[in-house]
């Protein structure tokens, strides 16, 4: 019998589901059965084809594709295409977080650096990150130095730059280690009640434990597609976050799982 649901063949289904993974660096099983029209049994059972195929890794209530799994890092501008509206809804709402006059740890990431693209005209802040593209967005190439007075000052702190465009490593670790911040605004590669906060990389793993030492309070920015994603190494657990901001994507049963750890899970609607 032909493997047939919605009017399409199981192949069609999932080329389709495939190319979806692919193009947004991961989905949700209930964003796949709105988008193709069949079950969640349907749209498991293909998931369950791709990952047995080595087409896509298989993770709660979702896939991704399955070179993102534990030890790939993906580049900046690939993960600055996937779930943009997310992310800018997620930096909206993550603006709230952000005081006047103190002290800011960012991160690397795209969610973050569209935190970042938001902050410009806040007074008096001081932004410390190991993010080059984070700290472009202040300091612009090419530009003169700012007056501090007009906008955030920015200290970045050196070290090796990794596929995401963060530094890491032994120079960054020191000076981040010599510093105290206000907040701390972390982005993710994959987050999960069970294994916390994850990266492939481990010398970012080191930096990020750095960050978390450092800082009077942690805000976690990550999108829906990013809940049940593992990493290669944890850097902290989720009871160590004081503010999680996610977005509207994430369904009902994570959000209850993460709120039960975190200290507040704030959602932004897309």
């Amino acid at each position: 019998m032909a493997d047939t649901q919605g009017g399409m063949l199981g192949e069609q289904r999932r080329a389709l589901i495939l190319a979806e993974v692919r193009r947004r660096g991961g989905v949700r099983v209930n964003e796949l059965t709105r988008l193709l029209g069949v079950s969640d049994m349907t749209v498991r059972r293909d998931l369950d084809v791709l990952a047995r195929q080595g087409m896509v890794a298989k993770v709660h209530g979702g896939a991704v594709p399955a070179d993102s799994a534990s030890g790939h890092e993906p580049g900046f501008e690939a993960k600055a295409a996937q779930q943009p509206l997310a992310k800018e809804a997620i930096a909206r709402r993550a603006v709230e977080l952000i005081t006047p006059g103190s002290v800011v740890a960012m991160s690397g990431g795209t969610t973050v650096y569209a935190l970042a693209r938001r902050l410009t005209g806040v007074e008096r802040l001081t932004v410390v990150t190991n993010s080059v593209r984070v700290a472009e967005v202040f300091h612009p190439p090419g530009t003169r130095a700012p007056d501090p007075s007009q906008g955030p000052t920015v200290v970045l702190t050196g070290g090796v730059r990794t596929p995401s465009d963060s530094l890491v490593g032994p120079i960054a670790d020191l000076a981040i280690r010599s510093l105290n911040f206000d907040l701390l605004v972390m982005g993710t590669h994959g987050l999960s009640a069970r294994r916390g906060l994850t990266t492939p990389n481990v010398a970012e793993a080191d930096t990020n434990r750095e960050f978390f030492q450092a800082a009077r309070r942690v805000a976690v920015l990550a999108d829906h597609s990013k809940w049940g994603v593992v990493g290669m190494c944890r850097f902290a657990g989720l009871e160590e976050v004081d503010v999680l901001v996610t977005d509207s994507g994430l369904d009902e049963a994570a959000r209850e799982e993460a709120a039960s750890v975190v200290g507040d899970l704030l959602i932004a609607d897309v």
